[in-house]
């Protein structure tokens, strides 16, 4: 009898650490105010924010619209289908994490907010540890030999 493949077993959706980690740095903020610049946001900052909070979101979306011209589920809760290597994945192994990342470092600075950036060393610790290491171990075990291959190709951000 055959066993059925239940993906990566990611129990957490990706977006919602990224969330989590904004939600406490909220949550510092209230407690102590920790501004990147004291003054307000320049102009500059203000641009560089908005430049990456939309660069950002863009890459995620590249990345997911890859998977589904793949035909292989987004959502890390489902077994892949194949080893994508098209699209943002000839350049990073995870364009939806690091346009996800992106997106944070640009709204934080969009909003004049230090601590989330304080708190993103913890959201990428478990972005990596809980998320990128369960699919790593999944699709090494699902395509061996393909994946391996990719993955000596390819960095895991950039």
């Amino acid at each position: 009898m055959p066993t059925r493949d239940f993906g990566p077993r990611v129990f957490v959706p990706p977006p919602l650490v990224f969330i989590g980690g904004w939600g406490a740095a909220w949550m510092l903020d209230r407690r102590v105010e920790f501004a990147i610049d004291g003054a307000g946001p320049s102009v500059i900052q203000a641009i560089l924010g908005g430049a990456l909070t939309i660069l950002g979101f863009a890459l995620m979306a590249w990345g997911i619209l890859t998977f589904r011209r793949r035909q292989t589920p987004v959502v890390p809760v489902q077994p892949a289908r194949v080893v994508v290597d098209e699209g943002p994945y000839r350049f990073t192994r995870n364009p939806m994490y690091l346009g996800l990342t992106v997106a944070y470092v640009g709204l934080a600075a969009l909003t004049n907010q230090a601590w989330p950036l304080v708190m993103l060393p913890v959201v990428l610790f478990v972005v990596s540890s809980a998320i990128i290491e369960r699919e790593e171990q999944h699709l090494r075990g699902l395509f061996g030999v393909a994946y391996d291959d990719y993955c000596s190709r390819v960095r895991r951000w950039i």
